[in-house]
């Protein structure tokens, strides 16, 4: 297969996991909604595939690690502190910060991983619907 078909279909499956978690946010009204967290996961896909064959001799876990770092600030900008002490956007954030880590995965073909990772992520922000009591 060519390398542009593989560049393209990682980029696209970056689109669809990214969007399968942003669908998700936006429909429980949370501010990272679709396009956020669609953009944060191409993004994250298109500087690995840019770390892996655009530049050959460098070790492309600095980039990787650059992306944690980065979207890890990103992420900060989304939670708020109310005046009663009560905390808000850290499942944002941290939706944020693992849609970056899918991003990755696919950038880097790992297929199955950002697969799983999606599925995982999605069931435990479902999860937070149900009441334990």
């Amino acid at each position: 297969m060519p390398i542009e078909v593989e560049m393209l279909f990682r980029i696209l499956l970056a689109v669809v996991l990214g969007g399968i978690i942003g669908y998700e946010r936006e429909r429980s009204g949370k501010a990272a909604g679709l396009r956020t967290n669609t953009l944060i996961c191409v993004g994250s896909c298109l500087i690995t595939l840019v770390s892996i064959y655009g530049f050959a001799e460098t070790d492309i876990s600095r980039i990787a690690a650059g992306i944690v770092t980065g979207v890890g600030f990103l992420g900060a900008g989304a939670i708020l502190r109310q005046t009663e002490g009560h905390v808000e956007g850290l499942t944002t954030a941290a939706t944020i910060w693992a849609v970056a880590g899918i991003g990755l995965a696919s950038g880097a073909g790992m297929y199955f991983l950002s697969a799983v990772g999606t599925g995982v992520i999605l069931l435990i922000l479902l999860i937070d619907r149900v009441k334990f009591r």
